[in-house]
């Protein structure tokens, strides 16, 4: 069977509520973010800070697909990590660098640090496998969007 999408929204008229999450000591939320091959693993505990979409051509080349779609957790969130991962350094538009970290196995972009996001790392939410993980509240670069994606209501970062 296949199936045609003629456009892919995330909008606020579409967001799923947040679903069930697992609870560690303490009663804080717990989720593991994890690479294609699973040798990398990310342990994070709390709520992001921060969701969104950034259709940038950089997170285009880097994800393979129309846009990135992170979740921005403090350091102190980052609770526990294994495998081996290396990065790759970039010079964004603003002129501040940013690192994308990757599985050395599979290649998966997991997380990235970013010199403008202070004692904070971006999680790709793929790497959660939560399909009820909170929609994207902004878009970055959204004159760079892919028209067959509609985000509607989500507030443009320029």
């Amino acid at each position: 069977m296949i199936l045609h999408l003629s456009r892919l929204c995330f909008g606020t008229a579409h967001r799923i509520r947040a679903g069930k999450r697992q609870m560690h000591s303490g009663g804080k939320t717990r989720r593991t973010a994890t690479c294609s091959c699973r040798a990398v693993e990310l342990i994070l505990t709390g709520e992001p800070r921060g969701v969104y979409a950034c259709s940038c051509l950089e997170c285009q080349r880097c994800t393979g697909t129309a846009f990135s779609y992170r979740a921005i957790y403090a350091n102190a969130a980052l609770v526990g990590q294994k495998g081996e991962t290396r990065f790759w350094r970039r010079t964004g538009s603003s002129g501040q660098w940013l690192k994308q970290t990757f599985c050395t196995i599979c290649g998966s972009v997991v997380f990235m640090r970013a010199e403008g996001l202070k004692d904070a790392l971006s999680v790709s939410v793929g790497c959660l496998e939560d399909p009820h993980f909170p929609a994207p509240a902004t878009l970055h670069w959204p004159d760079r969007k892919h028209k067959l994606l509609c985000l509607e209501g989500l507030p443009k970062v320029a």
